[in-house]
């Protein structure tokens, strides 16, 4: 809990100071957000406004994460599984910092062409197919390789599963490795884009992005106090997932970022994430749902990417079929703004519905662990 603790408050302070410095840099960089010509009149006034501001809290998370594993060096050995860095930690910053690379050349070229197009459709599904390819190889074809004090294996599991899970491993959806691969792909597409489709509105990704890190992290650190591998745990219900307290960690981490910069990315925001924040977090998001055998319980934890992501499905499908659209414009919180509701009211409602898809996705995985120890 200690390691835990300090990589959030590490992250949280390198990215509430460090905020303000790249809100100088970028904007004498001249790193404006372009605003689309066909957006919300009142967006216009956003023009300018520094973008690329989630490279701070991707850098916080990954500063925060050493932090914590220097915290970790401090504690008895009883009380450590994960001194070294792992797999796991390859993979959940390995899909938030590239993912964010992903973001931050789309971000360059709006700033560049001082327009909001940015990489094309295919240019950036290309780029998130590659980086969720990549990372779904390295978490299904890398096993642990925990021993015990006499050499004996006490963890082999990988960082993703060839099984597909709600709260664990459902057993009857078995998958081959490519197959996992494929689903992990997926799902990094689709968290990748459900989070950047929500973005647009201060603090709206932000906020609600904060809730799911924190969620994960709450999982996480109940899968690593119920887990398998430890020794010292005798129950006979636990979880076999693989390094859940580095999961923990980097899930805080990032959620402590995120607070920091919601500082300075609330209303009136000062800095944009752009879709760097926006692809990092999903793509971590994405890891975190693999990593912790929670992919089908991620729609639940992350209600709010999924509502807004679907609005934008159903506007299309509409649009496509009859020429009539359902919405007054998609995503669902630019619907809301035409309708006349202020940003503050969109974005606290919006932070209600994630909080309550938050709070049933919680809810659903303690009763689980409820259902089968009592």
């Amino acid at each position: 809990m200690r390691a835990v603790i300090v990589a959030v408050g590490v992250a949280f302070l390198v990215s509430l100071f460090g905020t303000p410095i790249a809100i100088r840099v970028f904007t004498r960089l001249k790193a404006g957000q372009p605003i689309r010509a066909e957006g919300p009149a009142m967006h216009q006034g956003k023009k300018g406004t520094p973008t690329m501001g989630g490279v701070v809290f991707i850098l916080a998370t990954v500063i925060a994460y050493v932090a914590g594993h220097l915290a970790l060096t401090t504690l008895p050995d009883a009380q450590i599984a994960q001194v070294e860095p792992t797999i796991t930690a390859l993979v959940l910053l390995g899909l938030m910092v590239f993912s964010g690379a992903v973001g931050f050349i789309d971000d360059f070229l709006k700033v560049r062409k001082r327009h909001s197009g940015g990489l094309n459709k295919r240019g950036k599904l290309l780029g998130q197919i590659l980086v969720g390819a990549i990372f779904g190889v390295i978490a299904l074809y890398f096993p642990s390789s925990m021993t015990d004090p006499e050499g004996r294996a006490t963890n082999t599991a990988t960082v993703g599963s060839t099984t597909l899970s709600f709260i664990r491993d459902i057993p009857a959806l078995e998958l081959t490795k490519v197959g996992a691969v494929i689903v992990f792909i997926f799902v990094v597409m689709a968290a990748t884009n459900g989070v950047n489709l929500t973005d647009g509105l201060d603090g709206l990704a932000t906020g609600a992005s904060v809730m799911v890190l924190a969620a994960y992290a709450l999982i996480a650190f109940w899968q690593y106090r119920h887990w398998c591998a430890d020794p010292n745990y005798t129950q006979d219900y636990c979880y076999t997932v693989r390094d859940p307290l580095e999961i923990a960690l980097i899930a805080g981490a990032a959620a402590g970022a995120c607070v920091g910069f919601l500082w300075w990315n609330t209303s009136p925001a000062r800095i944009f994430m752009g879709d760097t924040g926006a692809l990092g977090l999903g793509g971590l998001i994405a890891g975190m749902a693999m990593s912790t055998r929670t992919i089908l319980l991620l729609p639940i934890i992350g209600g709010l990417f999924v509502i807004i992501t679907m609005s934008v499905v159903i506007q299309i499908i509409s649009f496509r079929t009859t020429g009539k659209r359902v919405f007054r414009m998609s995503p669902l919180q630019h619907h809301f703004e035409l309708a006349g509701w202020s940003e503050v009211n969109i974005v606290v409602r919006f932070w209600i519905i994630a909080g309550i898809g938050v709070a049933i996705a919680l809810g659903l995985f303690y009763s689980d662990f409820l259902a089968h120890v009592g």
